[in-house]
């Protein structure tokens, strides 16, 4: 980077930039990095804990700060060997650089050792317990070692480690134990990466249209023309989102008027970790068509319009499930029928997972039952999904283990934006829960 655009960056930016060009591996200290940019050791520690939120540095017991290899959205279901020994509460034995890299499967290495180096390869983690044949062999291999039951490992085996930069990892935990912490979490990161983010959706590269302050109404004709839209954020000199300006705020106004009196100041935005779902909700219920994309300083990244995020909205739907979160469990039991005037019931059996304590039907599964009988008969009518605004909900009868219910959703009023749907729960022909919901359509 220049000099001249490294000067118009905030001392915060430029040793976030300055940590971005260090190498994977490298250690951080808060003493270092003020010496090397000169800035004083607070604002060098605000600046480390904001490239550990972004995911550029991780810190590490006995080990300290290291730069890591940030995480992409699509590899958001793998992890690093640096995570594992968090997880676990291990104790790095060797190869502490090589904590960064990422390991794509663990092994348990519970057969003899020729039969075991048929399923490992490089970049796997080999969980076994204090077999050192084993952990030079996984070494050799490519693959971290994860030592269980707290055991500890030759010093041969730690130069090697060392020498290839590939971490031996000791746990207390036993294997069983190890291997369901990260199975757990490596499940858990396939539910978040079905969690469509904005920046999934925001172009990268695409160009960026804005006004600034000074700009007057014969600038946002041209950019209109040119564009084909008609609203556009304003920015600062320093790339700050300001406001925002559209063909509404032009009614009236002569052709030299500036932009900075006409501007809708302080506009609602968004950041790129914000869900798709919650930006469709913002513009639904403030009525507006563009949301500004922002960074941590306000500076803008780019923006979003109703179209990209009803594209999006209609892809999540069309994705399969990556991994089942307790909503998708508790209607998985439930079976989609119809009646003879073909009005949409769902039929389906309590199980014991859905019970509280006392042994009945659990009010908050009851409430998500209805709340996804409602859901679906509104996308039925109506192309979209529903956020909820207002549930009244009443519990009349407890339902027992093994009950056969019967979910009947009936849609009172829909419109372009908003609808209302009465959701009721029988068993035996009885009505043990009803519910009316209130909720925006997207």
């Amino acid at each position: 980077m220049d000099t001249q655009a490294m000067d118009a960056l905030t001392k915060h930016e430029q040793i976030l930039r300055h940590i971005e060009s260090l190498k994977l591996g490298s250690r951080i200290s808060v003493r270092k990095i003020a010496k090397n940019m000169e800035v004083s050791e607070g604002t060098a520690y605000r600046a480390i804990k904001e490239a550990e939120n972004q995911g550029l540095v991780s810190t590490k017991e006995r080990i300290g700060t290291v730069r890591v290899e940030k995480k992409l959205r699509q590899n958001i279901d793998k992890l690093t060997f640096a995570e594992v020994v968090n997880m676990v509460d291990g104790q790095v034995l060797g190869g502490s650089r090589g904590l960064h890299k990422t390991l794509h499967k663990f092994v348990i290495g519970a057969m003899e050792q020729d039969a075991m180096m048929r399923y490992i390869e490089a970049g796997s983690l080999l969980i076994v317990g204090n077999r050192n044949e084993a952990h030079l062999c996984a070494l050799e291999q490519g693959a971290g070692v994860l030592i269980t039951g707290g055991f500890d490992t030759s010093p041969e085996v730690k130069i090697l480690a060392d020498q290839l930069e590939l971490p031996i990892i000791s746990s207390s935990y036993d294997t069983f134990t190890v291997a369901s912490m990260i199975n757990r979490a490596i499940y858990d990161r396939l539910i978040k990466k079905k969690i469509l983010l904005v920046e999934d959706i925001l172009a990268s590269g695409a160009s960026l249209f804005a006004l600034k302050a000074n700009s007057t109404l014969k600038d946002w004709q041209r950019l209109s023309e040119e564009t084909g839209h008609s609203r556009f954020p304003v920015v600062d000199e320093w790339n700050r989102i300001i406001g925002v300006v559209t063909s509404k705020d032009m009614v009236g106004a002569h052709s030299m008027q500036t932009v900075d009196k006409l501007m809708t100041r302080s506009p609602l935005t968004v950041t790129p970790q914000t869900s798709v779902a919650s930006a469709a909700h913002t513009m639904v219920w403030e009525g507006i068509e563009l949301l500004p994309v922002v960074d941590a300083n306000r500076k803008m990244l780019g923006v979003l319009n109703r179209t990209d995020v009803l594209k999006a909205m209609q892809y999540i739907q069309k994705q399969p499930q990556n991994g089942e979160t307790f909503e998708d469990l508790i209607w998985s039991g439930l079976e989609e029928v119809r009646d003879e005037q073909g009005s949409l019931l769902f039929h389906g059996v309590i199980t014991p997972q859905m019970t509280n304590h006392l042994g009945t039907v659990s009010e908050g599964v009851l409430t998500t039952l209805m709340t996804q009988a409602a859901y679906r008969i509104v996308q039925e009518h109506k192309k979209g999904d529903l956020v909820m605004d207002n549930m009244s909900t009443y519990f009349v009868k407890p339902l027992q283990i093994d009950s056969k219910i019967e979910i009947r959703p009936t849609i009172i009023e829909v419109s372009r934006k908003f609808g209302k749907i009465d959701v009721e729960i029988y068993h035996a022909g009885a009505l043990v829960s009803k519910a009316m919901l209130t909720a925006q359509v997207i």
